[in-house]
């Protein structure tokens, strides 16, 4: 049978005929690592098991049970990456024209196959599956960059609120506010950028980022309303009301974030979602403690979630304290 310890890329050949998997195995094992089944419910189990490995998949479409089209089918919604061939010793044209027009199947083979051409059909199917790896992999290296980039000017915006919504960057305030994020198990948004160019990605981050700073500054403006003395306790129990059930006062002097609070909400979202009025909250709460010379030192609390404590803040930003800042998302 097939030996599945060879290194990728393979080709699967599914074929209920055991002198064409023989025979497939045989012409084409000096070229490829070759795994075969012998219908339709194993070669998507193999599918299923090896779909890293697998570069080309080939299919008979006449077997007991299921067409091989069916099987392709199945292949092409789940893993776009394999080339997919279909062969048969019938001129079935519908299926195939079907199959072909719906993206389902890369080539068309008739059997018998001639050895040269079945050679050099596989060859053209290895190479361009490992075009279609090399694209993926630079793509993925370009979202990757295009995500730190987003995340690095997110954060970008968070200084730039403090400065001219607080009126001073003060450094336990955007310390907090950053150290929250990471303890609260932040996570690169998950961009839809293959449907995005570049303008349209800042163009949307920069209406987001307005959206947001236009909610924090309206926050703020409230909370300087109905407390406008320094009284940093208060700051605990307007988040603690903000947040419900996410969040719980420790006392005079401290909060517990619970799982799930968001605050890492700006960050860590797409590109297209609105921030919360609840996260714009979170922000002008600290904004206004740091404008009172207070601000909250995050560590990690119970159960996985964040824990804040009060504490005195006086100390300016430094440009170096924000690139590191920025080296740590």
């Amino acid at each position: 049978m097939s030996d599945y310890s060879k290194p990728a890329p393979a080709i699967l050949y599914v074929d209920d005929e055991v002198t064409s998997l023989k025979y497939f195995q045989r012409a084409l094992g000096t070229l490829a690592p070759i795994m075969t089944a012998a219908s339709v419910e194993e070669g998507r189990r193999l599918l299923d098991q090896h779909a890293d490995s697998i570069a080309v998949l080939v299919s008979d479409q006449r077997m007991p049970g299921a067409y091989g089209n069916e099987l392709l089918f199945y292949a092409w919604d789940k893993y776009p990456h394999i080339i997919r061939i279909l062969t048969t010793a019938y001129a079935e044209l519908e299926h195939t024209v079907e199959a072909v027009n719906q993206g389902q199947i890369h080539r068309y083979m008739q059997k018998p196959w001639d050895i040269a051409g079945l050679r050099m059909e596989m060859k053209q199917a290895l190479d361009l599956a490992r075009l279609r790896k090399e694209h993926a992999q630079l793509l993925r290296e370009k979202l990757l960059v295009r995500q730190q980039q987003t995340v690095s000017a997110r954060i970008g915006t968070v200084y730039t609120l403090s400065a001219s919504i607080a009126g001073q960057v003060s450094y336990l305030p955007v310390d907090a506010y950053l150290s929250a994020a990471l303890s609260a198990g932040m996570t690169p948004p998950e961009p839809d950028w293959l449907l995005m160019d570049h303008a349209d990605l800042t163009a949307s981050e920069a209406f987001r980022s307005a959206a947001f700073g236009l909610a924090v500054r309206e926050h703020l403006g409230d909370i300087e309303r109905r407390y406008p003395h320094a009284e940093p306790g208060r700051a605990l129990d307007m988040l603690a009301e903000t947040f419900g059930d996410h969040c719980a006062a420790l006392g005079d002097t401290g909060v517990l974030f619970k799982p799930g609070a968001g605050l890492a909400e700006f960050l860590e979202t797409p590109t297209g979602d609105a921030v919360s009025s609840q996260h714009a909250f979170w922000l002008a709460a600290l904004l206004w403690l740091g404008r009172h010379g207070w601000s909250l030192q995050i560590c990690a609390g119970e159960g996985g979630g964040v824990q804040g404590r009060l504490a005195q803040a006086d100390t300016m930003l430094t440009p170096a304290q924000l690139a590191a800042w920025v080296e740590q998302f």
